[in-house]
């Protein structure tokens, strides 16, 4: 049985294709929800409050990490919703979207409120920074 508009016609022609189309979308929508809270975590961490909460460190992060994490996020916003254009129509993808941005920056709050260090897997060469500030604090006792 079709579950879409657009596969009554190719069910017509193959019903086995029909269920191919079906399967994949839970796939890609997923993926595009993976995107949006990646990218919501990117450019939460592009604050300096939460990359202090994160890596706990007191040390503000460089302005070229600031950058690159901003772009990073944006990036995997872009991506997020060009996966759900692809998944979807226009304006069922873009309703999509919106909803898996609410639902990661919920994700990206809760998580900050909760356990910040979980966030830490997102900027992985972010223990050279607290590596440096372990060797900034030692020097100074």
């Amino acid at each position: 049985r079709p579950l879409y508009r657009h596969e009554i016609r190719a069910s017509a022609c193959s019903p086995a294709r029909s269920l191919v189309k079906v399967r994949p979308k839970g796939a890609w929508l997923t993926l595009a929800l993976l995107c949006s809270v990646v990218g919501a975590g990117w450019l939460a961490l592009a604050m300096d409050v939460h990359w202090q909460q994160v890596l706990g460190i007191h040390a503000r992060a460089r302005r070229s990490t600031v950058i690159g994490l901003r772009a990073l996020g944006i990036g995997a916003l872009l991506a997020s919703l060009l996966i759900c254009l692809r998944t979807d129509h226009a304006s069922m993808a873009v309703l999509v979207w919106v909803m898996s941005l609410a639902a990661a920056a919920l994700a990206v709050t809760l998580t900050l409120a909760w356990r910040p260090r979980w966030l830490a897997w997102l900027v992985p060469w972010a223990g050279l920074h607290r590596a440096a500030a372990a060797d900034c604090r030692t020097r100074t006792d």
